[in-house]
């Protein structure tokens, strides 16, 4: 029993230091005849040793009574999810939801959950996603409750439901999608159990709005282990309802193994992108190595000689990659973004040979723009081979590259680049007024720039008048 002694006292600590805040509210609702109970998440991650700043309660009073006790406590409320019964209120730092006991369910049919009020602790806690999450502590006098095992469970690491899995997963399949983020940020197994279910009812994620799948991909995809919840989406079947380009990965290796298995290669620069991240999560970079390769299974193709080639692949991925990302409703920046990098993952490719002059690093820079720090991690953890040498010939190319970029942008402004000539100055040049003419002439003087590097204020002129004459241009 000592590791689940050890949860205690992680615990203990852990409620010490939210305890005049929790313990005070606590008292406000128990003044008033009500219940109030730190749940589900808060309860888990005290238990974990690792409580945020973001507190769950439980309580059988209804959101208006709710409101009630916490105005003139509460330093801000909120009510945005008052029609699932929970009421957000700020103390002390701390953000606090408190929900009125629920009896949640779906329809079967539609896509959002019926709410309707419970009675009881134990009702609330029954119809929770998973034991770990079942477990409460009253407010203000900290007793445990723990009616389904979820402290056993977290001390074996296991995700398991309070009831039979079908009846939780019927009850809101968003909840399959949610044992695999946490099986990606806790690092906990999944019960057979469980993952029989996910594979069973896969299809019932179909009911769930793009909205939510999406939060809840992106929390396992920034899991600490996220390989771990991407192998059982594709295991279960559920990568297929809303990211079947991943499942697609899985190509069948020709007889003379002439590519690598893309679907192992991705979730290994997956990994590799994980590993160089510096600030915490960085969704942008996980999301561009797990979709750098999905136009592959496009473009595939076998030449003369056996060989598998991917021609343009990055042109296709990238194309999916916007379209299965506009299709879960993420920002249009953050697909950019991503889009961006997929476009541009192979374009350090060649550079070993030699054929780089100065105006394609400039190129190489330009078009990479803001994504230049992160298409560097990208295209060194798509560096998958397992022939040392040539792995360490990559490695040692892409350091040429940085180390020449870094020379060229103390030469020139790499960040910036611009073409020698403004638009005034071009209009007083050619002797023209504002319009598209205006803009053909600063985009020729840009390309000028990103194939000879900066020019004197004399040569832009010369090169400027030059182009005007060829094209017959008078002012």
């Amino acid at each position: 029993m000592t590791r689940l002694t050890t949860a205690q006292r992680n615990a203990v600590a852990e409620l010490l230091r939210v305890s005049p805040v929790a313990d005070e509210l606590g008292r406000r609702f128990a003044s008033a005849g009500h219940e109030l109970h730190l749940v589900g998440g808060s309860v888990r991650d005290a238990l974990l040793g690792r409580l945020g700043e973001d507190l769950d309660f439980a309580t059988d009073a209804h959101p208006d009574e709710t409101l009630r006790l916490l105005k003139g406590w509460a330093e801000a409320t909120w009510e945005t999810g008052r029609e699932f019964g929970t009421i957000g209120a700020q103390r002390d730092g701390l953000r606090l939801e408190v929900t009125t006991y629920r009896a949640e369910s779906y329809d079967q049919v539609s896509r959002n959950p019926v709410v309707e009020y419970g009675t009881s602790l134990a009702d609330d806690l029954r119809r929770r996603d998973f034991t770990i999450n079942a477990m409460a502590v009253s407010l203000p006098g900290h007793e445990f409750t723990d009616p389904h095992g979820g402290l056993d469970d977290l001390a074996d690491r296991v995700i398991r439901t309070p009831g039979t899995p079908e009846q939780s997963f019927g009850d809101d399949p968003l909840r399959m999608l949610r044992a695999a983020r946490f099986a990606a940020q806790l690092r906990f197994a999944v019960h057979p159990p469980v993952r029989a279910a996910m594979r069973a009812m896969a299809t019932d994620l179909d009911r769930i709005t793009a909205e939510r799948i999406r939060d809840e991909f992106t929390k396992l995809l920034c899991g600490a282990d996220p390989i771990t919840g991407l192998r059982l989406l594709v295991d279960t079947g559920l990568a297929d309802r809303f990211l079947p380009e991943l499942s697609g990965l899985k190509l069948e290796i020709d007889e003379h193994a002439q590519h690598k298995d893309v679907y192992e290669h991705t979730l290994i620069v997956v990994s590799n992108a994980v590993g160089l991240e510096q600030d915490g999560c960085d969704f942008v970079l996980r999301m561009a190595a797990l979709m750098h390769d999905v136009g592959k299974p496009a473009t595939k193709a076998v030449g003369p000689d056996g060989r598998v080639s991917f021609h343009h692949h990055e042109v296709v991925g990238a194309r999916l990659t916007k379209q299965r990302m506009k299709a879960l409703r993420y920002p249009k920046d953050v697909i950019g973004q991503v889009v961006g990098l997929v476009g541009l993952h192979l374009r350090f490719y060649g550079y070993g040979r030699g054929e780089w002059t100065d105006s394609a690093v400039r190129r190489y820079v330009t078009d990479a723009g803001d994504l230049l720090p992160r298409l560097h991690k990208l295209t060194r953890s798509d560096c998958t081979t397992r022939n040392r040498r040539k792995a360490a010939a990559l490695a040692a190319d892409y350091g040429a590259l940085e180390d020449r970029i870094t020379r060229l942008a103390a030469e020139e402004d790499l960040a910036r680049v611009r073409p020698d000539l403004d638009g005034n100055a071009i209009m007083e040049l050619l002797g023209v007024p504002p319009g598209p003419l205006v803009g053909q002439a600063w985009r020729h003087l840009k390309e000028q720039r990103l194939e000879r590097g900066p020019l004197t204020r004399d040569e832009a002129e010369a090169e400027l008048l030059r182009w005007a004459r060829d094209e017959g241009i008078t002012g």
